[in-house]
């Protein structure tokens, strides 16, 4: 009895040092499932399609991750990257060069993180609050700017990140799944080998101890927001490049799905535990959980009730982890 549960206690610190281990762990089990169980799954080109689908909320997911492991939360970083779509788009058809249209565009997602941020570290509202209210905001301010019509791109810049390429002779990617690999890679470095990062844990673990510790707590808090703001913005310029259409209507629940990918990712929702690897594997988690059902001919509904589950198992798993860390 002793040695099983050392063996328990040994798992469960295993898996509080690293998160990442759950999702992979689901997404070869889900990988292995859905091969046996379907004719196409693991076919090259739906193995392309599945990470082309998971691009843009993934890229969301690793901002979201930021804010989310400070204890926050953003319900706004879908409108943000829509706003962002629409912007560029626009300016471009009204004749600005797509490289400033494109700066610009960044500029805005990152400044609306700013004010979110701002918000929050400034006047001290919870972060659930502001990001709901700037979420209401934004897409209402999306809608009047495009007047409920989508804005065809008709710019090779703001579409580059969709040009294909093919690795190996027959696997598709994307320019826009490298830049994503690439903004995984240097977020991963910052949060864990710079002091930025150690800090963004501490004070997602105790803000009044990160403190007292001599941790500018609201500036770091503000510029996590920023650089959320920013990586928003560049899944603007990726959702471009996926479709060349910006849609007023589209990515309406890219802020829960982000949530999703981040919370099936090992990162707590009471902040100071998770990170970028986790959300890259949850994001996949989802994108695979989707692609299977589909195939197996699962209603999208059942589909949604089926990531509803999961998300609050993996919320009540992280509950439990912290009770036993207590």
């Amino acid at each position: 009895m002793t040695a099983a549960l050392s063996r328990r206690t040994s798992l469960g610190e295993l898996l509080r040092r690293a998160p990442a281990i759950g999702p992979a762990l689901a997404l070869v089990v889900a990988v292995i499932v859905f091969s046996l169980t379907t004719k196409t799954f693991f076919d090259l080109d739906n193995m392309s399609l599945v990470l082309e689908q998971s691009l843009v909320v993934g890229t969301l997911a690793l901002g979201q991750t930021l804010i989310i492991l400070t204890a926050g939360i953003d319900l706004a970083n879908g409108s943000i990257a829509v706003l962002a779509t629409l912007l560029m788009a626009s300016w471009v058809a009204a004749g600005m060069p797509a490289v400033l249209a494109l700066l610009v565009g960044l500029a805005v997602a990152t400044a609306l993180g700013g004010v979110t941020g701002g918000l929050v570290t400034s006047i001290r509202l919870p972060p659930f609050i502001v990001t709901l209210g700037m979420f209401s905001i934004i897409t209402a301010l999306s809608l009047i700017y495009a007047g409920g019509q989508s804005i065809q791109v008709h710019s090779g810049l703001l579409s580059y990140l969709g040009t294909r390429r093919y690795l190996f002779g027959g696997i598709e990617v994307t320019y826009g799944m490298t830049l994503g690999l690439i903004m995984v890679l240097f977020l991963w470095y910052v949060l864990t080998r710079t002091a930025w990062g150690k800090h963004v844990y501490a004070i997602g673990s105790d803000p009044e101890a990160s403190r007292l510790s001599g941790i500018h707590v609201r500036r770091t808090l503000l510029s996590v927001y920023l650089i959320a703001g920013l990586v928003y913005g560049i899944a603007a310029w990726q959702a471009l490049g996926r479709v060349p259409n910006a849609d007023p209507n589209a990515y309406q629940n890219a802020n829960l799905e982000s949530i999703t990918a981040v919370v099936l990712g090992g990162t707590s929702l009471f902040g100071g535990r998770g990170g970028i690897w986790g959300t890259l594997l949850g994001a996949l988690v989802v994108s695979v959980l989707r692609s299977g059902l589909t195939q197996a001919g699962i209603d999208d509904l059942y589909q949604d009730v089926a990531t509803g589950v999961l998300v609050i198992a993996a919320v009540a798993l992280d509950r439990l982890a912290r009770r036993q860390q207590r």
